[in-house]
């Protein structure tokens, strides 16, 4: 024979317990209206973690504008020429100066990531430091990279 616990409703046995200690915490009574991205102060790591995002992002965009150049390149001579006059341009050159920081920004940061992952480098005070690491030396590297590449032997 089951108990009378048994028989009640569910309702009927959970108001037989009594009500929790802890209760939720209560919520603002006025909430933002807005919110203002740019007035946030993200830490180091966030601004990385959203730079390699947008750099990953950048790079699958430029894949099929770089398809469209090596097809172009590809047609005829006079299409040659044309596809590098377009690529030493400024405006290129400084395409090619964003591609090449977003391919080493998306490296170092993905380098990192993976150490945080293996539990490398966790404490704040390293974290800062790997994220400053990446956040400097991705710019100087490309424009190294970009330096020696315009060095003639």
């Amino acid at each position: 024979m089951k108990s009378r616990f048994f028989r009640r409703s569910l309702a009927a046995r959970i108001a037989a317990f009594p009500p929790s200690p802890r209760r939720a915490p209560k919520l603002m009574p006025t909430r933002p209206v807005f919110l203002t991205l740019w007035q946030i102060k993200l830490p180091l790591s966030g601004v990385v973690s959203i730079l390699h995002r947008l750099s990953g992002v950048l790079m699958v965009l430029a894949l099929p504008v770089a398809a469209i150049l090596l097809q172009q390149a590809l047609r005829s001579p006079h299409e040659f020429a044309a596809t590098a006059a377009l690529l030493t341009s400024w405006t290129g050159k400084l395409a090619l100066l964003l591609l090449l920081w977003s391919v080493l920004h998306h490296l170092l940061a993905g380098v990192r990531h993976l150490l945080l992952d293996l539990d490398i480098g966790l404490e704040r005070d390293i974290a800062r430091r790997s994220a400053k690491l990446v956040l400097i030396a991705a710019p100087l590297l490309a424009i190294a990279v970009r330096v020696a590449g315009s060095i003639r032997a």
